[in-house]
């Protein structure tokens, strides 16, 4: 008989065991997911996409247009290190995160080969002490791990984005996007609770986005441009992309239930 259930966390990692199929491992979460992304980057010359070391159209925008400017950044789910070298090459101070030593023994090589520094670190984004994972961040940036997370793990996140993004701070997101010529699962959430399948990510709607970060000021909320092949940037259009800012001056603006820590 198991009665361990006390805090909020006992709760989530009950509920992530719903979801035990590796290729539906969140990107953020240890256990299964690290093997499995771990093989998913263990071949560079693998024809993927996003394996090509071109940083996201947006984010290239965004900076552009001076809608964020150099400072500290987190790359959250930093996979090879794309957007991480990006950043690093154009004044911020980056840590760079993913859940894949794999991975970021890849990003390392690109960061040295590119002659930037870059603080990595390797584990699970919700787990890591605060003497890792520091922060106050200006910048922190998802490039496609937020639609790979369970429903309840929202919460998890939206604790992580209130804890490390400083006032004034901005989140650079792209998840799938549901509707024409989008991608990713479309149930509704506890649909996916009763198939226990996140269906290989979760496809969200400009609405579902606002709603859930409903405590940031909307910057900007588009599709990502489609890039040609030999284009030097990266860009999909079945993803959106979103510009939030966190108010200067405001507690808790993203509106997140407290997670209890294990004790």
């Amino acid at each position: 008989m198991d009665r361990t259930v006390r805090t909020v966390e006992d709760l989530l990692v009950l509920l992530d065991g719903l979801f035990t199929s590796e290729s539906e491992a969140g990107l953020l979460r240890t256990g299964d997911g690290k093997d499995f992304w771990d093989r998913f980057y263990a071949d560079r010359s693998r024809p993927v996409p996003f394996f090509e070391a071109k940083p996201d159209e947006n984010l290239v925008a965004y900076l552009d247009q001076g809608l964020i400017a150099p400072g500290r950044a987190l790359d959250l789910g930093c996979g090879a290190g794309r957007n991480t070298l990006h950043l690093a090459s154009h004044g911020f101070e980056v840590d760079a995160l993913d859940l894949s030593p794999t991975a970021i023994a890849w990003a390392e090589d690109r960061a040295r080969q590119a002659g930037v520094a870059v603080r990595f670190l390797c584990g699970d984004a919700f787990s890591l002490p605060t003497t890792e994972l520091t922060g106050p961040y200006d910048l922190v940036v998802d490039s496609g791990c937020f639609h790979h997370l369970p429903p309840h793990r929202r919460i998890s996140y939206l604790a992580l984005v209130d804890r490390v993004l400083a006032p004034g701070g901005h989140l650079a997101l792209t998840s799938f996007a549901a509707g024409e010529q989008g991608m990713g699962s479309e149930l509704a959430d506890a649909d996916l609770y009763r198939e226990r399948d996140l269906q290989g990510g979760l496809a969200y709607t400009p609405e579902a986005l606002r709603q859930i970060f409903s405590g940031l000021t909307e910057v900007q909320l588009r599709r990502m441009r489609q890039e040609p092949r030999e284009s030097p940037l990266f860009g999909v259009n079945f993803l959106w992309t979103a510009l939030f800012r966190r108010p200067d001056a405001a507690p808790s603006p993203v509106g997140v239930i407290g997670t209890a820590t294990r004790k």
